[in-house]
């Protein structure tokens, strides 16, 4: 069965230009890597509930399922570990309130928006993400190759232009 997810990509600004909230990952899934705040959606639950829900318990941040803003469908497959595959929605929001604190799961850490660490984030984000903050809604399905780690595939093909910018 496909895992439910959701993430949440949040934005502020400074006197210096937009930033984005990410977590290192400590634990579990993708440990190690850099990630949007966010996780399973429970038996019953509203995708936008479980993305503020989540945000709460990795950060200490307080989002609004309201301001948040749906900004992308992704399907990821994993066809050399099917035990992987899920579907993740994508949220976006630069209404938040308190200061990011470490939890068990991440340390947060704000990134300019044109500096993103891609290299030591999934393969698929930077293709994605630069899509999703400029303001695309983004519908794709992303193919894992047998490593698992790269990118094989996406469909519908997102635009690559400035994909993989960042450190």
């Amino acid at each position: 069965m496909t895992e439910r997810t959701c993430l949440c990509l949040i934005r502020r600004r400074t006197p210096n230009g937009a930033e984005v909230l990410l977590g290192l990952k400590k634990t579990g899934f993708g440990a190690g890597k850099w990630v949007g705040l966010g996780g399973h959606i429970e038996e019953g639950e509203k995708p936008e509930v479980a993305a503020a829900r989540e945000v709460l318990e990795e950060s200490s941040l307080v989002v609004s399922a309201d301001s948040l803003q749906h900004m992308a469908s992704i399907e990821f497959l994993f066809p050399s570990r099917p035990s992987w595959d899920q579907t993740a929605q994508v949220y976006v929001t630069s209404a938040f309130e308190g200061t990011p604190a470490e939890s068990d799961e991440v340390i947060p850490r704000w990134f300019a928006e044109d500096e993103l660490p891609f290299p030591r984030m999934w393969d698929d984000a930077r293709f994605w993400v630069p899509a999703v903050l400029a303001g695309r809604h983004v519908d794709v399905t992303i193919t894992f190759a047998d490593d698992c780690a790269t990118v094989v595939s996406i469909e519908p093909d997102l635009d690559y232009s400035g994909a993989g910018a960042g450190t």
